[in-house]
């Protein structure tokens, strides 16, 4: 790993900006689940009373709970932000990361207790410099899979150089999330029954495992230039697609040289002759509209932005198909999808990521925009949901309602507003107390 003296991308949100979103990060579907999963095990101990049986599956516990985190930690690294986006398949390096992490910190550990013999400052010293280092040893861990690299205090500093100054806010934020069982712990105790005391610190445990995780593979995405890491998640299949994947590389290689030097027009060409041979390659449209974008060719970016939102929409790569999207309409307001109900669903991404205004700015205009659209009824539905509970304005989805009863009187959608507004239609509320 080479980290180089670098800026983090402008296009990113600063990781100190989206820090609700890493709390949010193990509530989704699959982490959830899996959390809840790991901390009902713990009920093992109680069924098997055998001696060690504790220690072994509290080991197993943070074993599994461990490779998920470097699995969020290297997705999240190239810019996978919602588990739902993961590739299926990983690196099988992340296999024995916990491991190797594990080696790291007795070899430290050793190291500061070596220190402890010879001066009790020194120690101290010793514990606060491997305490500040952690987050660029893992960075560099998940990037080497190397016990030696992980090690090497030349390769830590290289990544506290590549972020700046924010590393050391990275740290503050990560130390403190550190120290969030045990602040949440003894808040939820008293509301749960003893025998589920241990499942409790272990959820504990594991929620705030993958929040840290989430944010610092988030903050190794946002530099990830300077830290020398490709965005592109590459399959490890096959040998064709191996073969396909470092010819890639070399296409992309050659391209950014050419931007480096000034020759955006000659990059250009070679990404439009690439992706005009391969359609259905997202890396290669992918490259092609970013030298377009680089290029300062609007027309063809917009142009290009259409056929590209379909391509990711079909290979399931919702979130970075909704940025294209907001590229282009930062590009031009009266940007349409060729499918106006990925509008919605780029709407239903920013809701269920917890920002209604984001989702409601999306669904704003939309009946104009795409009239006559099947999609319609969905984006009223929506739009109406946030309104009520997102924002609290039940007022502003009223007349929402009203639309929806002339133009779509017998949908599934404007039966699910009129159920949402129920306390506010005279005609819902008299049906449910009479029935």
């Amino acid at each position: 790993m080479t980290p180089t003296r670098g800026r983090a991308d402008a296009a990113i949100t600063p990781f100190w900006l989206r820090l609700p979103r890493f709390f949010l990060f193990p509530l989704q579907w699959e982490p959830l689940l899996y959390a809840a999963l790991l901390a009902v095990s713990s009920l093992i101990v109680f069924v098997i009373p055998l001696p060690f049986v504790d220690i072994l599956v509290e080991i197993g516990i943070l074993l599994a709970a461990s490779r998920y985190a470097f699995t969020v930690i290297h997705f999240s690294s190239q810019g996978f932000l919602h588990t739902r986006d993961f590739p299926a398949q990983g690196d099988p390096d992340l296999v024995g990361l916990p491991w190797k992490l594990f080696a790291v910190l007795l070899v430290m550990g050793a190291a500061t207790a070596a220190c402890g013999m010879l001066s009790k400052n020194l120690a101290i010293a010793a514990y606060g410099m491997a305490s500040l280092a952690l987050p660029a040893i893992v960075v560099v861990l998940a990037q080497t899979a190397s016990v030696g690299e992980a090690l090497n205090p030349a390769q830590w500093w290289a990544v506290v150089r590549a972020m700046g100054w924010p590393y050391l806010a990275l740290w503050a934020f990560l130390f403190f999330l550190s120290g969030g069982t045990e602040i949440a712990v003894p808040m939820l105790a008293p509301l749960v029954k003893p025998w589920m005391l241990l499942p409790l610190v272990n959820f504990a445990i594991v929620y705030f495992s993958w929040a840290m995780a989430a944010l610092l593979g988030y903050a190794m995405y946002q530099y990830h230039d300077a830290l020398g890491i490709d965005v592109r998640f590459v399959s490890r299949a096959t040998p064709a697609e191996r073969d396909a994947s470092e010819e890639a590389r070399a296409i992309d290689a050659h391209v950014a040289d050419l931007i480096e030097h000034g020759e955006a027009d000659i990059a250009l060409g070679i990404a439009y002759d690439a992706a005009r041979v391969a359609e259905d390659d997202v890396y290669a449209q992918r490259r092609y509209h970013r030298v377009l974008a680089v290029a300062g060719k609007p027309e063809d970016l917009l142009r290009h932005g259409k056929t590209f939102i379909e391509l990711l929409m079909r290979g399931k790569f919702e979130s970075e198909a909704m940025s294209v999207h907001a590229t282009c309409v930062a590009k031009d307001p009266n940007f349409l999808c060729v499918n106006p109900g990925n509008v919605v669903s780029f709407a239903q991404l920013q809701w269920r990521a917890g920002d209604a205004r984001a989702a409601l700015a999306l669904l704003k205009g939309f009946d104009k925009r795409y009239a006559g659209h099947a999609s319609i009824p969905d984006a009223y539905e929506l739009a109406a949901r946030v309104l009520i509970q997102g924002l609290d304005r039940r007022d502003l989805a009223k007349p929402i309602l009203d639309v929806m009863k002339k133009r779509y009187p017998k949908t599934p959608q404007t039966e699910e507003v009129r159920w949402l507004l129920r306390d506010d239609d005279p005609t819902t509320r008299g049906a449910t107390l009479a029935g």
